[in-house]
């Protein structure tokens, strides 16, 4: 039998609104540093990275604003759940992004978190420039027409 060449991710927290208000560069895996009572908040499922960013810190990538609720079973070892967490990143790539907010003025944008085969915790981040108000109209109006053209080829038959 064949291996399945598709991965099977479990997407815990996406970043929807990250698409439609930046325009989305170069996209990079990176390791989370998690407590024990962080990885079963996010197994549970809970998690928001909506109103989250990265940023570049002595030679390091931290992820701030990101929302990870306490797991209600960890009582005193629970953790902060807006706490800044490290991102586990290549010294290379984290030069590139570095470098890349510095000088072209990008974000680091998280887009989702996820678990990968392995079972461990990893979140996507891409260097994203933001869109104008007339870029975002731009979008939606070709968001609509593409919804109206399926309903038309539909209806046709």
């Amino acid at each position: 039998m064949a291996a399945n060449p598709e991965r099977r991710l479990r997407a815990v927290a996406e970043n929807r609104k990250a698409r439609f208000n930046f325009e989305i560069g170069e996209v990079f895996e990176a390791g989370i540093v998690l407590t024990g009572s962080e990885v079963k908040s996010l197994r549970a499922g809970k998690a928001t990275i909506a109103e989250s960013y990265a940023d570049a810190k002595n030679g390091e990538i931290w992820l701030i604003n990101s929302n990870i609720p306490e797991y209600r079973q960890a009582h005193q070892f629970n953790h902060l759940p807006k706490r800044p967490r490290k991102l586990l990143l290549h010294e290379r790539q984290i030069n590139k992004l570095a470098s890349a907010v510095e000088r072209e003025g990008m974000t680091i944008v998280p887009l989702k978190i996820y678990f990968n085969d392995k079972g461990r915790a990893k979140i996507e981040v891409a260097l994203a420039k933001g869109k104008k108000l007339h870029d975002k109209r731009e979008t939606e109006k070709a968001r609509s027409w593409q919804r109206d053209r399926s309903r038309i080829m539909r209806d046709k038959g």
